[in-house]
């Protein structure tokens, strides 16, 4: 299967790479649907991770997420972050398409993103519209100061989507460059989460690298079920680039 995989690589061409929560396991982030560990077992991620809970409830929505989400700062890409960026870097893949808000693919080195649902390095006041790093999150929650409020008093949330927000202008130009797209190679997805989950709709064909199996095996052209960086490994040996 990994030697089609690279016959189906070779001769693309236009292909992308869409990522999930899966990928990112072997960094030590927890994923959100995986049986026995993942976070979405324990609490409603409607709720708990959503634009009204922020806002009729943000001292728990930042107790609660912010735990969460400061685990990732010290997270490093592993080693499909690190062949997926090699694979771009040599031609074979032309962009990537993220569902996480890791920072890892930004982190590896990654150049034509496209992080769907925003990412953790920045925030910004819903009063005035002031930037901030995402740090100042975390300094002022490690001060008691819950929720983390702007030089103007406005509060100050995260450049991530949550439940309940619009997708970010990332998921429109990813949409754009798919349409262009004759391969996707998608990793770490459970393509249970919409509208991302509909892309591979928009491409010729696709491959699904993933645990445990998706709706869209089916239509796959390669499927394999095992964990992505032993897969990317392999990838990367038989296309003979260095990561």
């Amino acid at each position: 299967m990994i030697d089609r995989i690279v016959q189906l690589l070779k001769s693309a061409r236009y292909a992308m790479a869409l990522t999930g929560a899966g990928i990112s396991t072997e960094s030590g982030i927890p994923d959100y649907r995986s049986k026995g560990t993942g976070l979405w077992e324990k609490v409603n991620p409607a709720e708990m991770a959503s634009i009204s809970y922020m806002l009729s409830n943000p001292k728990e929505f930042f107790e609660f997420n912010i735990t969460q989400w400061s685990k990732y700062a010290d997270a490093e890409p592993n080693v499909t972050h690190r062949v997926i960026a090699a694979m771009e870097k040599a031609g074979y893949l032309r962009g990537i398409i993220t569902q996480n808000i890791d920072n890892l693919h930004y982190k590896a080195g990654s150049k034509n993103l496209f992080e769907v649902h925003g990412h953790l390095r920045t925030a910004h006041c819903m009063n005035c519209a002031k930037k901030y790093e995402f740090d100042e999150l975390v300094n002022q929650f490690s001060k008691g100061i819950n929720p983390p409020r702007c030089t103007c008093g406005g509060l100050i949330r995260p450049d991530v989507v949550l439940f309940g927000d619009p997708m970010s202008g990332d998921f429109y130009r990813a949409l754009e460059q798919v349409q262009k797209c004759d391969l996707l190679v998608i990793a770490g997805s459970s393509l249970q989460v919409y509208p991302v989950a509909e892309i591979p709709l928009y491409c010729e064909k696709f491959i699904i690298i993933n645990r445990e199996p998706t709706p869209f095996d089916e239509r796959a052209e390669v499927v394999i079920h095992d964990t992505a960086g032993k897969v990317f490994e392999s990838i990367a040996e038989k296309l003979d680039i260095y990561y």
